[in-house]
């Protein structure tokens, strides 16, 4: 009897030290859970942070950008002004085709109708007008508007009487040569600085008329 006591007492002293080990166990593993969250939560905020700035320095840089760009928008209808326009006569003379008169940042607000739009610069005679878009680095986008911009003009010369056929070109500053392409394959003129003056690309075939 005394040896099964003993062996009793024995078992109920192991299970009780096993159940104290893992107590033990269970409060390191929460211990070292706990400072995983919090080395967690650390580095969460430190991205957040680091987040937070990398976002404020975009939005500066793209004020600085947003400035430059419409600094660099300015030089250019000043270059469009003193260098470009005054000879786009001369260079469409060349290619055949005379505007003895020339409008810089023109528009058209006909209010009645509902069309409005601006033309950067336009050439003219008394059988037709050349619409010239201007950007700093056009897209194919841009083209498309302009396109969309001589069907406008379509539209309200037909409604004040005005039976000139219209023409289109596209200048950049620099321009890539796919948007090149683009611009020629529509039917319009391409136009790109060359060293101190610029070329005049004819498009495919006949230029496209509205």
């Amino acid at each position: 009897m005394g040896a099964e006591q003993t062996a009793n007492t024995a078992t109920f002293e192991s299970v009780w030290a096993s159940l104290d080990r893992f107590a033990e166990s269970q409060k390191e593993t929460e211990r070292i859970m706990k400072e995983n969250a919090e080395r967690f939560d650390r580095r969460q905020k430190e991205t957040e942070r680091i987040l937070k700035e990398n976002a404020e320095r975009f939005d500066r840089q793209q004020e600085r950008t947003d400035r430059i760009i419409g600094k660099l928008g300015n030089r250019m209808g000043e270059v469009i002004e003193y260098m470009v326009a005054p000879n786009l006569r001369q260079k469409f003379r060349d290619l055949g085709l005379n505007f003895p008169s020339i409008n810089i940042d023109s528009d058209v607000a006909d209010y009645d109708n509902d069309i409005f739009f601006e033309i950067d610069v336009k050439l003219e005679n008394g059988d037709k007008a050349m619409l010239v878009e201007v950007k700093t680095k056009p897209t194919t986008d841009d083209v498309n508007e302009h396109i969309d911009r001589l069907g406008r003009m379509r539209k309200y010369a037909d409604l004040h009487g005005d039976k000139r056929t219209f023409l289109g070109a596209v200048a950049g500053v620099v321009m890539s040569e796919n948007v090149r392409k683009y611009v020629l394959k529509q039917g319009l003129f391409a136009i790109e600085p060359s060293g101190e003056t610029f070329n005049i690309f004819p498009p495919e075939g006949q230029p496209k008329e509205w």
